[in-house]
């Protein structure tokens, strides 16, 4: 049984979650704007910013079609913003590898963050630390589970356009 003081602190916890959310969809949204990056697109990339990845995961992660994923890779590659060549280990795979130039443009964006968000951590003790990537990596698990579920139950269901500014709540 949770005190109220506890349900206060959980409540203001998920609030908080929420507006990070909102800031960091904000943010990605203004470096898509300021690059021409669609959403897949800086998913692509931002799968590909810590090392090469099979076309294939690339195709899982963003949940396109083999066919719009080598769209979006030809728009990508056809930018000088990342590179395919054949898996070293299994030739009939395709490796995808950012560029210099995409590079530079994460760094830009994203380094003062990653530079910060350590700081930041470094603040907390190891076992602090270490409570944070426990809850971190539950609660992803948790939103990609409840994500799979909600499109299973709604399987079907024609999705209404999106209008001009309107967000994901």
């Amino acid at each position: 049984m949770s005190s109220g003081t506890d349900d206060e602190t959980i409540d203001a916890i998920g609030r908080s979650i929420m507006r990070w959310q909102d800031a960091t969809q904000d943010f990605d949204e203004a470096f898509g704007r300021l690059h021409g990056l669609s959403s897949p697109e800086r998913r692509c990339l931002g799968l590909i910013v810590f090392g090469p990845q099979p076309a294939r995961a690339i195709a899982s992660e963003t949940g396109l079609t083999p066919a719009s994923i080598t769209a979006l890779l030809d728009r990508l590659e056809a930018r000088g913003l990342l590179s395919r060549q054949p898996d070293p280990n299994d030739r009939r795979k395709i490796m995808v590898s950012i560029t210099r130039k995409a590079q530079v443009m994460a760094e830009d964006a994203y380094g003062p963050i990653h530079r910060e968000g350590v700081a930041l951590l470094e603040g907390y003790s190891a076992a602090e630390r270490e409570i944070v990537l426990r809850f971190v990596t539950a609660a992803v698990e948790m939103q990609n589970r409840l994500t799979a579920e909600f499109l299973a139950r709604h399987a079907g269901k024609k999705a209404e356009p999106e209008r001009p500014g309107q967000r994901g709540a």
